[in-house]
């Protein structure tokens, strides 16, 4: 069994270096790599991706291919291509690293160096033109860098790059594959004879042959063909060709500590202000309702109700002239002995709040990381890599909470509580993901996680996580179960028919609405760099979105609670959870939007995978928001009947 640089020796190292990482002088990244003049650099191939059609910015596939797919017959090195170590996120998120035959060194410049000859079939020619059509893009690491193309923003008007550079051009008639590439790199001289690697650019070109060019062998001698034909691929015979390139050095006042800066670009700025502006108007406004409704109605309620029952009750006049006005303006009083009434599915709704609470810390963790500078993307997969074990080690929270809230309803499954929270929705995460991979290993993908990976992850998920929730489960069942402020009454109270809004489809629609506005933008940017193969980094933007969900999700919940119990409808526990999980509708109905709009991927296997993958994250967020409103609800219905004197 194997799994590329994700060994135990590996995880003992990194626990061991997280001190010394607080204290580096360079927190966000990797230890840097000096060379002297003529030492070798390493260049690093990765699988290739589709990006955005240079025609209208669309998506046409949202699969990955490794480098050496026996279609794009790349040149390989001698012995054969070795793989280079990864980290579990990495894999996870489709990294391919491999050694290449590509020699560089440091300060040397190289003309029109040949790697390889080759000869594609018709078969391989169509398949490569495919993707020369789709888009996709070659990515290489040179000292850790990504090989980009430098580009420059239409709006802003400042230059940066662009990781990954592409593997062809193509015109109305045909396509034209790039065998060449002038590799550009930046150096920079740390002291004497000593110099950093901090920027690459490459500038592919398709050329028919090295040997000719725009005024014949002569006159380019050493040229390597520019100006010449392009090459294409015939799909109806053979196709000779060779691979060149081209390397030069050139010198860069960049520090290394700040080599990311040009590949960490931000598109339009404003767009993230006005969206946490906006967010904000939201969450200022919901706020100011919900403290009006504690501090105004709540309390005039609590007033009068206490008031109710330090009256003579042999004042009949009084008592029913006050009761009257009770009755009539709130009735949230009324359902005092069935608020606490243990709702349907008790087991269910506490196996999603154990994982939803885990989904809220680890989530809450890793943005916090990423915002300290922890999860920098010269790491590569670092943040996959949180996150999984960060979900796995916080295990104990999950079975904590479910088994404290299941004990709260009164369950009497308890062993079934604490086999199913750490075995349900991992479960059905897994089987998702799972047969979504089925999809990418039939495409021959370099997107499918290798079945070795897999196991390695389940092992992992029984040995760690497992036992840690089912030992924050037997802590929760050991202690004493959360006791009501009031006590339930045998027999159920009738509920009177609701309002249109307050019926259940309604009352989701309308307020799973308002966490989903407070994420919108930030969604689309992350959305992009799923998709789009880019880096996300603006974890500060993240942090402050996060922020405001919470408090929106909790406040939205909490005022449709209110109303609801003044119906006197006393259902609220799955009617919290499923409103405030109601949002990732929206975050669903968004990817769907954004699959019309955006992407053009023709083929089914492409169609299930976005769809499937949407879907998950879509459920994930479910569990996430529908906790936040529970158990903020929880605790608004906790206070408000707490305060009141009931006989």
């Amino acid at each position: 069994m194997r799994l590329r640089g994700f060994s135990s020796a590996a995880i003992v190292s990194t626990l061991l270096t997280i001190p010394q990482l607080s204290a580096a002088f360079y927190l966000p990244g990797v230890a840097p790599t000096s060379y002297k003049e003529g030492d070798v650099v390493p260049l690093h191939v990765n699988r290739l991706t589709p990006v955005g059609s240079q025609v209208d910015g669309s998506l046409r596939s949202v699969v990955s291919f490794d480098y050496y797919h026996k279609a794009f017959h790349f040149c390989a090195p001698k012995g054969g291509p070795k793989d280079v170590s990864e980290s579990l996120g990495s894999i996870l998120f489709g990294d391919r690293i491999r050694t290449s035959p590509f020699e560089l060194l440091m300060g040397k410049n190289e003309t029109c160096k040949e790697l390889c000859d080759v000869k594609f079939d018709q078969s391989s020619a169509h398949f490569v033109n495919r993707r020369i059509a789709q888009g996709f893009a070659l990515n290489w690491l040179i000292d850790g860098l990504p090989a980009g193309q430098l580009v420059v923003d239409e709006v802003t008007g400042t230059k940066f790059y662009s990781q990954g550079f592409a593997l062809g051009r193509g015109d109305a008639k045909e396509m034209h594959f790039n065998n060449h590439y002038d590799i550009v790199i930046d150096y920079h001289e740390v002291t004497k004879g000593q110099y950093r690697v901090v920027g690459v650019i490459v500038q592919p070109d398709s050329r028919l042959s090295p040997k000719t060019g725009d005024g014949g062998a002569v006159h380019n001698a050493g040229m390597c063909g520019v100006g010449g034909l392009p090459l294409t691929l015939s799909e109806t015979a053979e196709t000779p060709m060779k691979f060149t390139y081209s390397v030069y050095w050139i010198p860069s006042p960049t520090a290394w500590a700040t080599r990311w800066d040009k590949y960490l670009h931000v598109f339009d700025p404003k767009i993230h202000w006005f969206s946490l502006i906006n967010s904000a108007i939201i969450v200022i406004f919901l706020t100011i309702t919900v403290i009006s409704i504690l501090l105004r109605t709540l309390r005039k309620d609590i007033q009068r109700y206490n008031r109710l029952d330090s009256i003579n009750l042999d004042d009949l006049s009084g008592t029913s002239a006050v009761e009257d006005g009770v009755q009539e303006d709130s009735g949230w009083k009324l359902v005092h002995g069935d608020v606490f009434r243990a709702p349907g599915s008790p087991l269910i709704l506490s196996v999603f709040l154990g994982n939803g609470a885990q989904l809220f810390v680890m989530t809450g963790f890793t943005i916090a990381f990423a915002l300290l500078g922890f999860l920098s993307p010269s790491n590569r997969g670092s943040l996959g890599t949180i996150m999984v074990l960060l979900y796995t080690v916080l295990g104990f929270i999950g079975g904590h909470v479910s088994a404290r809230v299941y004990k709260a309803f009164g369950g009497e499954r308890w062993k079934l509580n604490i086999a199913l929270t750490p075995i349900m929705v991992p479960g059905i995460v897994f089987g998702t993901f799972f047969f979504l991979n089925l999809f990418l290993w039939a495409k021959e993908s370099s997107g499918a996680v290798p079945f070795t990976t897999m196991l390695v992850i389940v092992v992992i998920w029984f040995i760690i996580s497992v036992p840690l929730s089912f030992a924050g489960s037997w802590v929760g069942f050991r202690q004493p179960a959360i006791q009501p402020p009031v006590r339930t009454n045998q027999i159920p109270r009738q509920i009177p028919p609701s309002t249109t809004y307050m019926k259940p489809i309604p009352s989701m629609l309308l307020v799973g609405i308002l966490p989903f506005g407070a994420i919108f933008v930030e969604l689309y940017f992350i959305m992009s760099s799923i998709w789009f193969s880019k880096v996300y980094y603006m974890f500060g933007f993240l942090f402050l979105c996060y922020g405001l969900m919470i408090i929106t999700c909790a406040a939205v919940t909490v005022l449709m609670v209110y109303f609801l119990l003044c119906g006197e409808n006393y259902h609220w526990h799955w009617r919290a959870f499923m409103t405030a999980g109601a949002s990732a509708f929206y975050v669903f109905a968004n990817a769907l939007i954004y699959w019309v709009t955006k992407l053009q991927l023709g083929g089914l296997a492409g169609s299930v995978l976005y769809i499937g993958y949407s879907a998950l994250i879509s459920f994930l967020f479910f569990i996430l928001t529908g906790s936040i409103g529970f158990f903020a609800s929880w605790l608004f219905v906790q206070k408000i009947y707490g305060s009141i004197k009931v006989d």
